[in-house]
């Protein structure tokens, strides 16, 4: 989902580009579905903080090996794509204490047919039949995905949905708002966005103190804790695990053209419901199955019109 980072052009290798994009999707489908474990001990909030503290000196150490800036040329469009992206995550992050992963990625790689919605009526820009098919396929995958299931979740499915919503809305702000920004700018931005949101949500619950009860919904309203206990293995695992995925998935972007590695992006809904099911013991549907293919097949579409649309320009 970072194909919009704005970074350097080195020459196309498109071997390259797509081996980083699918080890990419592979480490952040694996380290995902650990969330739920995270969830058994603390809030989305906590885990987003201590997660920030823990990839910080990653980024640190990236910026003094060379490997971008961390200074925004425009402060202001970096702080709006930060805060759009962050809120996607939590929404994502959050869905993750009630649902599976597969569930949770559907919902979230709704993002690229809310970037069309969003070109077509805000932006007020063409889009073309083929991408308007695309929608119609991809929110027809989001049913057949949610199923029946869909009733006993409430309110909790559309969290995912939101959090695509949210991220198509972070999409469109980075073209608009963020062109020469470093990938290390947008990723350390995103992290500090989800501390700073973090921070303020869990000083918030300290004051409110609200009944937290048990089960995924403790993960949304339960404040700080202490000691961490069994937690810090994910803690860590995601830290390193992110800063490693998200890197490697800018480094796909510079070695290849966007719409094709665009399309490798989608192995996550392999990867994500496979280690799910194997790790966790995660169920997966015949009839969720065929919505995830509807929803890359979306998805692959929407990125090989834009690719061409962007080539007659």
């Amino acid at each position: 989902m970072g194909r919009y980072c704005m970074m350097s052009s080195p020459p196309i290798r498109p071997t390259a580009a797509a081996a980083c994009m699918v080890c990419a999707m592979c480490i952040i489908g694996a380290i995902d579905i650990y969330v739920v474990r995270i969830a058994e001990t603390m809030s989305v909030w906590q885990f987003l903080l201590v997660r920030l503290f823990l990839s910080a000196p990653l980024i640190l150490i990236a910026s003094a090996c060379g490997l971008g800036t961390l200074r925004p040329v425009r402060l202001r469009g970096v702080a709006i794509r930060s805060c759009l992206i962050a809120l996607g995550m939590f929404c994502y992050f959050g869905a993750l204490a009630f649902m599976p992963i597969a569930m949770a990625l559907a919902g979230l790689f709704t993002a690229p047919i809310f970037v069309l919605l969003i070109t077509a009526f805000v932006l007020r820009q063409p889009i073309g039949p083929w991408r308007i098919v695309a929608v119609a396929v991809g929110f027809g995958g989001i049913l057949v995905v949610l199923g029946p299931s869909a009733g006993s979740l409430g309110w909790v499915i559309a969290m995912p949905v939101m959090g695509g919503v949210l991220y198509a809305s972070g999409v469109v702000a980075t073209r608009a708002l963020c062109e020469g920004e470093s990938t290390l700018t947008l990723l350390s931005g995103i992290f500090v966005a989800q501390g700073v949101l973090s921070t303020v949500a869990l000083t918030a619950l300290a004051l409110i103190q609200p009944d937290v009860g048990a089960g995924g919904i403790s993960f949304l309203l339960q404040g700080w804790v202490w000691p961490l206990d069994g937690a810090w293995p994910y803690l860590l695992l995601q830290a390193v695990g992110s800063v490693i995925g998200v890197s490697l998935l800018n480094r796909a972007y510079q070695f290849g053209e966007a719409s094709h590695v665009a399309v490798f992006e989608y192995s996550i809904m392999a990867f994500g419901p496979f280690f799910g099911w194997w790790l966790l013991g995660q169920q997966i549907t015949v009839a969720q199955v065929a919505g995830i293919a509807l929803i890359v097949l979306a998805g692959v579409i929407i990125a090989l019109r834009s690719g061409r649309a962007a080539s007659r320009v």
